[in-house]
C-alpha cells in the first residue's frame, strides 16, 4: 500500500512524500459507550485503515487531498478554523495540529498532505481515529518529535474532543494505536491502561455495514454522554464506573427513568467486558458470543442507540449455528453490525443474511470479512 500511496502523492503534487504513516480502523468488540464513563473496553485493530503522506513546503501554504473526497483543500498555517461540507474531513488532521502545542510540540507550517483509505465509510470502524493517528505520527515526525505511543493516542483523542467536537473516550484512538494482529486491545479508560488479549485462532469477524446513519448522530452521541454524566451525578459519583448494580438498584426510585436505563447499560456493559476477557482467555467462544449479543440487546433496549436495521441484522445472524454472537459496533444510531463466527461461516452464509436484509429494507448491506492487524506506525 505504501507504493500506491507514494504514487498518488506524486500524481497530485509532482514529487515524492518525505513522511508516510498508517493507522488502522478498529472494531469495537465489546464495551459500548463505557470509555467516557471510565470503564473498560475491548477492541480489535483491523488490517484496513488510513495512510497519510506528507512533504514540507518552503511557504506557509497547506494543501490537503483525500482519495475519499473530490478536489483539494487549501489553507495556511495561520488559518485554523473548522471546515464544513465536503471539506469537513480536514477537521481531523487540523484538530491534530491544534492539539500539538498542548503536548509541547510546535505545529509544522506549510506542507502538502494526502490521505488514502480502504475503510468503508460510515461503518462505525473509526476512520476518524485512523486519520487522526496517522496524521499525528506524520506531523510529529516532521516536527522532529517521537513521543510515546500513549501520547500519540492522547493527541488523537484531544483532536476529536476539542476540535472536531465529539466527546468520545479513548477507545477508538487506543485500539488504533495499540492494536496487534491476532489480539484484542483491552483498555482501562481511567488510566488509561492498555493491554492485549490473545484472540482464539478459530474465530472470524464479519462486518455488515448498513450505510444508514441517523442525521443527528453527533448530537445523539453527545446527548448520551450528557445523560451518563447526569446519571453519575444523581448517583453521587464522578463517573458511572464508580457505581455498581447494587447501588443503582437502591437508587432507582431517585433516578429519572431515562437516566436509570443509561446507567444500567453502562454498569452492566462494564461487567460484560470483564466476563468477555475471562471467557476469551479460557477459549470459551460460546460464552463470548452470548456476551456480545447481550451487549447488543442492552444497546437496543437500555441505551437506545441501535436502529431497526441493526436489530434485524443481529437477529438474522444469531439464528445461524456458526455465529457465536453479534452486536452493533461503534457509537450506534446506524452504521454496522459485527458478527463473531466460526470458520464455517463464509461468503454464502453472509449473502443469505444480506439477502434477507435486502428483502426487508430494499438495500444491500456491505459485507466485510475483517482481519485483525497491527497498530499505528510510520511506514
Amino acid at each position: 500500500m505504501k507504493a500506491q500511496l507514494v504514487e498518488k502523492f506524486r500524481a497530485a503534487y509532482g514529487r515524492v512524500p518525505e513522511i508516510c504513516a498508517y493507522a488502522p480502523g478498529r472494531i469495537e468488540f465489546i464495551g459500548n459507550h463505557t470509555d467516557y464513563n471510565g470503564g473498560t473496553v475491548l477492541g480489535a485493530a483491523l488490517d484496513r485503515g488510513v495512510w497519510v503522506a506528507l512533504a514540507g513546503r518552503a511557504d506557509a501554504r497547506r494543501q490537503w487531498i483525500s482519495d475519499q473526497r473530490p478536489g483539494r483543500v487549501m489553507s495556511d498555517a495561520k488559518e485554523g478554523s473548522k471546515r464544513s461540507g465536503l471539506e469537513s474531513w480536514v477537521n481531523y488532521p487540523l484538530g491534530v495540529l491544534a492539539a500539538l502545542p498542548e503536548f509541547g510540540v510546535a505545529s509544522p507550517a506549510g506542507f502538502d498532505f494526502l490521505a488514502m483509505s480502504n475503510l468503508p465509510s460510515g461503518a462505525g470502524l473509526s476512520s476518524s481515529a485512523a486519520i487522526e493517528l496517522s496524521s499525528a505520527l506524520a506531523f510529529l515526525e516532521m516536527a522532529g518529535s517521537r513521543p510515546s505511543r500513549e501520547t500519540v493516542v492522547k493527541i488523537g483523542r484531544h483532536a476529536e474532543n476539542h476540535f472536531v467536537g465529539v466527546p468520545c473516550g479513548i477507545l477508538d484512538q487506543g485500539v488504533s494505536g495499540f492494536g496487534q494482529k491476532n489480539k484484542l486491545v483491552w483498555i482501562d479508560c481511567r488510566g488509561p491502561v492498555f493491554a492485549t488479549v490473545p484472540l482464539p485462532a478459530a474465530v472470524h469477524f464479519w462486518i455488515f455495514n448498513t450505510h444508514t446513519k441517523h442525521a443527528l448522530v453527533d448530537g445523539l452521541y453527545a446527548a448520551r454522554h450528557r445523560e451518563c454524566i447526569t446519571a453519575a451525578r444523581a448517583l453521587g459519583v464522578g463517573l458511572l464506573v464508580e457505581t455498581s448494580s447494587t447501588a443503582l438498584a437502591a437508587a432507582q426510585a431517585n433516578l429519572a427513568p431515562e437516566s436509570a436505563r443509561r446507567a444500567r447499560h453502562v454498569v452492566e456493559e462494564i461487567a460484560r467486558v470483564a466476563l468477555a476477557r475471562t471467557a476469551l482467555e479460557a477459549g470459551d467462544l460460546a460464552a463470548v458470543g452470548q456476551l456480545l449479543t447481550a451487549s447488543h440487546r442492552s444497546s437496543q433496549l437500555l441505551f437506545e442507540n441501535s436502529t431497526e436495521e441493526l436489530d434485524f441484522l443481529v437477529d438474522a445472524l444469531v439464528a445461524s449455528q456458526e455465529v457465536f454472537g453479534a452486536r452493533l459496533t461503534g457509537g450506534g444510531f446506524g452504521g454496522a453490525v459485527m458478527a463473531l463466527t466460526s470458520a464455517a461461516f463464509g461468503e454464502a452464509e453472509a449473502h443469505v443474511v444480506a439477502a434477507a436484509y435486502r428483502k426487508k429494507f430494499g438495500a444491500t448491506p456491505e459485507i466485510l470479512h475483517a482481519q485483525t492487524g497491527d497498530g499505528a506506525a510510520l511506514i
